[in-house]
């Protein structure tokens, strides 16, 4: 008799509240499948619309990023309901996961402010791999990014992890194309056009060199004349290249510029000083001796005692 009133109230069981949590269960099922393939579609669109592999990786971090978090909120509802269903009562249960939850909020804030920024981060797409980019005091190349840091690797070799949190500005010198400024400086008896006129022609062979020929994307841009120096008159010019080019195209563009210099025998300076010796209210000036030795060099002076 006991065992027909247990199966009789199993059996009550399984077709109202089994079922139901079987019900539940199943939609839960159904809801991860179909997150789980939004997630793929949304991964794939994204990866036939770009242009290069780095947005492959920016892809992937965010669809593992948001099918975690949305993994995580299905089970939690699906959690509830179940509770529900079983006739706990789930007001306690969502009190205590409050509390805890504030408690690990406080406990972790800097490690809440790492995923937040860090999110937005890949989301805005503003740091890919391979990227060469400057925050918090520190640049190199991208290695790896994720959720809670950046890790960078200086020309030196040297190493930087840097947390999401404290990066306030980044700036990238490798999205979408870069430019590789050019400060050449001339002396001031030289003819500024004419040395234009050199750079130019440097810049177009170097752009129809077929190693570089993929490297540069326009022509060599003259601004002009930027500075007249103590010594020297700069002339500005700048290259846009392909990202991370910019260095080598720049470093080929000054080795030319120099040989196409000394060619033309156009002066490069170098920080050099005139002596004025001054002059009286008549207009003349003190005499300066100048005596060479051929053992201890030059020996200049001035004074009333040297001779014309």
């Amino acid at each position: 008799m006991e065992w027909q009133s247990f199966l009789q109230s199993a059996y009550r069981w399984l077709i109202t509240t089994g079922a139901e949590v079987l019900v539940i269960l199943l939609v839960t099922t159904i809801a991860l499948r179909l997150l789980r393939a939004l997630v793929d579609r949304f991964k794939r669109s994204f990866e036939s619309g770009s242009r290069n592999g780095e947005a492959k990786k920016r892809a992937d971090t965010l669809s593992s990023v948001i099918r975690y978090t949305a993994e995580i909120i299905i089970w939690v509802i699906a959690a509830m309901m179940v509770l529900g269903a079983l006739g706990i009562d789930i007001g306690p249960v969502l009190a205590a996961a409050g509390v805890l939850g504030l408690a690990v909020g406080f406990g972790a804030q800097s490690l809440v402010q790492d995923v937040i920024s860090g999110f937005f981060i890949l989301l805005e797409d503003q740091i890919r791999v391979g990227d060469v980019v400057d925050i918090a005091g520190k640049g190199g190349v991208v290695e790896r990014l994720n959720l809670r840091m950046v890790v960078l690797r200086d020309l030196s070799g040297n190493v930087h992890y840097v947390r999401n949190n404290q990066i306030d500005v980044v700036t990238n010198m490798t999205k979408e194309f870069s430019y590789y400024v050019f400060d050449i400086g001339i002396a001031y008896r030289e003819n500024v056009d004419d040395a234009i006129d050199i750079m130019r022609r440097i810049g177009a062979q170097l752009r129809e060199d077929p190693d570089y020929h993929e490297d540069i994307l326009d022509d060599l841009e003259v601004l002009g004349v930027d500075q007249l120096g103590d010594s020297a008159v700069v002339i500005k010019a700048r290259f846009k290249t392909q990202p991370i080019k910019q260095w080598r195209v720049g470093r080929e563009y000054n080795r030319r510029i120099k040989a196409a210099f000394d060619a033309e025998d156009i002066e490069i300076p170098f920080p050099h000083m005139t002596v004025y010796m001054g002059e009286d209210k008549d207009g003349g000036a003190p005499p300066m001796r100048v005596q060479f030795d051929g053992d201890a060099g030059v020996d200049a002076g001035s004074g009333p005692s040297a001779g014309a």
